[in-house]
């Protein structure tokens, strides 16, 4: 071993190869990280890449025939995993309208959600997602207390028809998708909705667009 050593050394000496040969020996291992880093960044892109968000597409035709879906972000297309019917506003197209219009476009954090929410008889009740105040065009006039909720009772049941009247504790039909600005889906669909989330995960963002 020790002649195979000094042979080894001496042919190196004489070829002036020392610095030639002994760094690519050193620079290997660094090669090696930089190959692990590589690949970790790549499958941290990939993981971002394959999250979930919320679509809101707007209808400028109908705001109560708007469409809320389910996204997965991939390369190129993103896919749609499942896609509602939804409404956003009374009818009004003006974002800066309060109480009124359909939510601005934009990006939304997604605050949290809950099956069973109690609102009261003017408020938001048993299935909602909450989403973050957001500014309108304006630049003055913020958008407050957002979410993606329907009609029913805080248990997630639904109220009892009332002849004549709505009910705000039950989907009477489709007038229904009007709101005060929320986006709003029948009982049955944000119930899939709900499910949908709990099994691919639950999306940190809604993206508003018209």
């Amino acid at each position: 071993m020790k002649r195979l050593t000094t042979a080894a050394l001496t042919g190196i000496l004489l070829t002036g190869g020392l610095a030639a040969v002994a760094q690519p020996t050193q620079a290997a291992p660094d090669r090696q990280a930089a190959a692990v880093s590589g690949t970790a960044v790549s499958r941290a892109a990939a993981g971002s890449t394959g999250t979930y968000y919320f679509l809101f597409d707007k209808n400028q035709s109908d705001p109560t025939k708007s469409k809320l879906s389910y996204m997965k972000s991939v390369p190129g297309q993103d896919k749609v995993i499942k896609s509602y019917r939804a409404g956003s506003g009374n009818g009004s197209k003006d974002e800066c309208a309060p109480m009124r219009g359909w939510l601005p476009n934009g990006s939304y954090k997604v605050l949290g959600h809950e099956k069973h929410k109690a609102g009261g008889k003017k408020g938001i009740n048993g299935y909602a997602i909450h989403v973050q105040d957001k500014y309108c065009k304006d630049g003055r006039t913020k958008r407050t207390e957002l979410f993606i909720h329907s009609e029913m009772k805080p248990n997630g049941e639904q109220g009892a028809k009332l002849p004549g009247q709505d009910n705000p504790y039950r989907w009477d039909g489709v007038r229904d998708y009007y709101s005060y600005a929320c986006i709003k889906l029948t009982p049955n669909h944000i119930r899939d909705l709900f499910r949908t989330a709990d099994r691919y995960g639950w999306p940190k963002q809604l993206k508003v667009v018209s």
